[in-house]
């Protein structure tokens, strides 16, 4: 289905030109039902290139930031299916050269309860931001192409004190999913990169998903990112399409398109991934929150029809966005990549009543 069928769907054309009136750039976004009800619409609003008008295109390729996590906890657990390996199995077992805490298991680090430091930075006691390696403002500006090795992120969060004792708690650590990749590769003998392709994405064919490693290119069409920073008392805008992801391996790092995410989606929670139990482990919300294995599960209110829905939306740290929303069967999903531009609105403060917008759109007619 093209853009062209939009008006197909006015409810959703608006509710994508809700997220653009923002503050964002562009949006391109993929709806499919596999009910029959509605069928597929695709749409997209905005500019794929600041001071140019042409629309992101429904088939570009973007940075899918943290929704990488779900991929990366979908093969863990494809290892787990195999006999490889156990959930509660000890991590410091397979990785004996970062001396980690022994209890710390692979469920903790697919969950957020082991307790370790974000890599790219925490929270403190009064809820300010503290900055870890550089991943927002002009430091990650600056340091955007820098090459990061796995161990390096990891030997770094383990240099700062642990938020808790493992397994007593949860907190989002992006060094969790980084020790996941790293245990694929120790029990593989394949590199992470190999592994998802021979694991997840081939057997799919994602054609458009990569693991990219260390290069800072979108190698297909993609729309163009931008990044809003302070230097000194100026404000600037830079066009951050081209960064190195490194920074971010496993928890961030992959690059997808809508229709890819889709697919992937709707195979995962249809159960043509994972065997049942281990996809229900997937589903089963833990802890504060509201965190499976590499999902978050969430209940709607009232107001929407107390509608369930599965998710794990992701960030780059510059420039890109990606929405990947399902129900837990994946017969209803919404996957969607999004840009920044140059306002000088934060998104942050109004796009959770714009997501709600799409959300209630898709999941709660």
């Amino acid at each position: 289905m093209s853009d062209s069928t939009a008006q197909d769907r006015p409810d959703l054309q608006k509710a994508i030109q809700d997220v653009v009136d923002v503050g964002f750039a562009g949006i391109q976004m993929r709806v499919h039902d596999g009910s029959g009800e509605h069928g597929e619409w695709v749409g997209s609003a905005g500019v794929s290139r600041l001071g140019e008008s042409a629309k992101p295109s429904t088939e570009g390729q973007f940075w899918i930031g943290s929704s990488t996590k779900t991929f990366v906890a979908a093969l863990v657990l494809h290892l787990v299916a195999d006999g490889m390996i156990e959930l509660d199995s000890r991590v410091a077992e397979h990785l004996p050269r970062f001396g980690l805490d022994g209890r710390i298991t692979v469920r903790m680090l697919l969950q957020h309860t082991s307790g370790l430091y974000n890599c790219t930075g925490e929270l403190d006691e009064k809820g300010t931001f503290v900055p870890g390696l550089p991943s927002t403002g002009k430091p990650w500006v600056e340091n955007r192409f820098h090459n990061y090795r796995p161990d390096e992120l990891v030997r770094f969060a383990l240099s700062k004190p642990a938020r808790f004792e493992p397994g007593t708690g949860q907190s989002y650590s992006n060094t969790n999913y980084t020790l996941a990749v790293l245990l694929v590769e120790a029990l593989s003998g394949r590199s992470y990169a190999e592994e998802m392709q021979r694991r997840i994405l081939r057997p799919l064919g994602l054609r458009d998903t990569l693991v990219p490693g260390d290069s800072p290119d979108i190698p297909g069409p993609h729309a163009h990112g931008y990044y809003r920073y302070q230097d000194g008392e100026e404000w600037k805008v830079v066009d951050v399409s081209r960064q190195n992801s490194s920074l971010l391996t496993g928890s961030g790092d992959m690059i997808s398109t809508t229709r890819d995410l889709q697919v992937f989606f709707a195979a995962l929670l249809g159960g043509r991934l994972l065997p049942a139990a281990l996809l229900d482990e997937m589903r089963t919300p833990h802890g504060a929150l509201g965190y499976g294995l590499g999902l978050f599960v969430q209940q709607l209110g009232p107001e929407s029809g107390g509608v369930t829905i599965v998710h794990h939306n992701g960030g780059a740290p510059g420039g890109y966005g990606a929405l990947m929303i399902g129900s837990p069967d994946g017969s209803r999903t919404l996957t969607a990549g999004l840009t920044t531009g140059d306002s000088d609105a934060d998104p942050a403060q109004e796009f959770p009543k714009a997501l709600n917008g799409l959300i209630n759109a898709v999941f709660c007619r």
